[in-house]
Formats: structure tokens, sequence, C-alpha cells
């Protein structure tokens, strides 16, 4: 079958013919029909985020058509479509008998520790596909799996109640996802902070207050906007050292600013004014949980969150052409989402 890989750090990704993935009595087979191209993946390639194993199919954002199953498979039968959880976990650990299975010490992310989507056909443990209801299509499926699914764990990691305000850095899919999940949640003001014109008029136009990283200093933006007090959550989507401190500069009294974005910078603070006199506090996010996506689908049913054709762009399952989408993720593009469908999917 056909794959896109990255077989060296730092280099572009490449064609390769690899053999149909073998499944076993839990797992199923499923024959990839969109594969989105997330920023992580860039980061792969640029070797940011390290990779001890190459060559490696990318892509972790997967939704298609079960081709076979094991014979323990008894939730989705072969024609059904599904969308697959990218952390393949040991399913018996504490941690994933807590529904936290990103800390599985045996977990695999599909697209790095383990063949990812950028395929024609991909294994993966049954638990790991969830049907996918038939009002979403496959396009919008697979992106959900990454940037609207981490999206809503960042939201539920900040535990941002109804009222409150959120500032948004960073306004790519992930962003996107979280505007509109915040609108879901019944969140009082939203701000989006970006550089990209095209962007902001977006963020605009789905009811957010567009602040102009370019135009002035956004800390400042922001207090301005909300008369000194500050927002109640930050979403950090950049991962910048400077969009990190500013995202804890701007939060109010006991306000909290979730770290999305993956980053090699280091970020300094002044513990007092910043953190310990306000009661503010920094929270990592890791991935998102199996748990949410139920709860994401019901939400993208409902038409609280969608993607409209316009935001996304679709490329074939082809390496000079997911190089090109990857070159343009890195430098922040107009639209919000590329998405790989392979021909014949």
């Amino acid at each position: 079958m056909r794959a896109v890989q990255l077989a060296k750090l730092g280099k572009p990704l490449i064609d390769a013919e690899v053999p149909i993935p073998d499944i076993g009595p839990a797992d199923v087979m499923v024959r990839v029909a969109a594969c989105g191209i997330c920023h992580s993946d860039a980061h792969y390639r640029a070797g940011i985020s390290k990779i001890d194993s190459l060559p490696v199919t990318l892509g972790h954002e997967i939704a298609g058509r079960v081709e076979a199953v094991g014979e323990q498979v008894t939730h989705v039968s072969p024609g059904d479509h599904v969308c697959i959880h990218y952390l393949v976990s040991c399913g018996v650990c504490d941690f994933c008998v807590r529904g936290n299975e990103q800390f599985c010490a045996k977990v695999q992310m599909i697209g790095k520790h383990r063949d990812g989507g950028y395929a024609d056909f991909i294994a993966v443990p049954g638990r790991n596909a969830f049907p996918l209801p038939g009002e979403i299509s496959c396009e919008h499926g697979a992106i959900m799996m990454c940037s609207s699914a981490t999206a809503l764990h960042a939201l539920n990691k900040a535990r941002l109640k109804p009222g409150e305000s959120v500032a948004i850095f960073g306004f790519g899919g992930l962003g996107f996802s979280a505007l509109q999940l915040a609108r879901a949640f019944d969140c009082g003001q939203i701000y989006v902070v970006e550089i990209n014109p095209a962007k902001l008029a977006t963020a605009a136009a789905l009811g957010a207050v567009p602040i102009d990283a370019t135009a002035g200093v956004p800390v400042q933006q922001i207090l301005d906007a909300t008369s000194g007090k500050g927002v109640d959550v930050t979403i950090e989507l950049v991962g910048s050292a400077a969009t990190m401190q500013q995202a804890v500069r701007c939060l109010g009294i006991q306000g909290r600013a979730a770290m999305v974005a993956l980053s090699r910078e280091s970020v300094s603070m002044l513990p007092y004014p910043e953190l310990i006199s306000k009661e503010a506090e920094v929270i990592g996010v890791s991935d998102h949980l199996a748990s949410e996506l139920p709860v994401l689908m019901d939400l993208v049913r409902s038409g609280k969150l969608c993607f409209s054709e316009g935001m996304l762009r679709f490329v074939p399952l082809d390496a000079a052409q997911i190089n090109a989408a990857l070159d343009v993720v890195e430098r922040s593009t107009d639209h919000i989402r590329t998405v790989i469908v392979p021909a014949g999917s």
C-alpha cells in the first residue's frame, strides 16, 4: 500500500510502498478516508518532538471505513465509518483504568511511535475505533481527533465555567475549535490573539474580540478591554516564550492558563505578581481522553462545533503536496486546516 513517511529528521517526507498491516483478534483494519495535517506533524518533521524509530508513517487525525475486524471486536463491523483515538495504551494499568491513558507507561501515539494515517490503511486496537455518526463527514471526523479533542480537553483542564472570559492565543484548528467549544459551555467574552489578519477577521465573525498582536502588546490590549480585570482562562496554542508569558500575564484573580502548544523555549515568570498574588494557575495540557470523544461528537451533531468548507483545504496522499502543506502550516496560513484524502478511499 501507499504511505508517506518521515525517514530522516529535518528532511522532507517521502513516498513509500509498505505492506498492508496485519490485525490481531482485538484489532480493526481501517481504510483511511481522511487524515488531518496537524502542526505537531511539522514539529515531528523538524525534530522538535523526538521520534526514536524511523522511518515512521505520520498522521494521527484519522477517519475512514472499517475493512476488517478481529474476532474479539463487536462494536464495529466492516463497512462502518469510524474515527480513531490516537493514543494506543495497555488498557489495564492504573492510569488507563482511571481514564488517563496519556500517562500509560506503554502508551504509543499513532503517527509518532507507530505508523499513522498518511497511508491507505491503518490497523489499531478495536477500542481505539469510535463509530462516526452519519451526520459527520470523514474529513471533519478526522480533524476532530486532535485539534477539536485537544481543545475540549484544554477547556476541561482549565475548568471553564459559564460566564467566564477566555483569551485564545493562536487561531489555527485548535483555536477555531476552542472558540466554538467555549461558546458551547456558555462562556463570557472571548478574545483571540493572532497576527494573521484573515484569522482575526474569522474570529471577529464568530463573535470574538480580535487582538492583533502586531498592533500593540496583547496583554495591555486585553487589560484595556477588561477594564484592568484580566481574563479568567487563557488557552495558549502558539508555543513561543512570548505568548506563553502573555497567557499568564493577562490572567485575572484566580485565572487559569492552559498550556497546550509544543515548544523548545523556556519561560520566565515573576511568581508574586503573576501567580501568587492572584492565586493564578498554569496548567499543562497533554493530548486528550477517549472518554471525551463521545461528548465531542454530540457537540458536532448539535451544530455547536462545525468546520465550514471554506476553512478546509484538501491534498492527495502525495509526499510533495503534503510537504508543501506542512511548510504552509509552519508559516501560518489563512485557512484553518488541511486534510489528506487518499485517492480511492
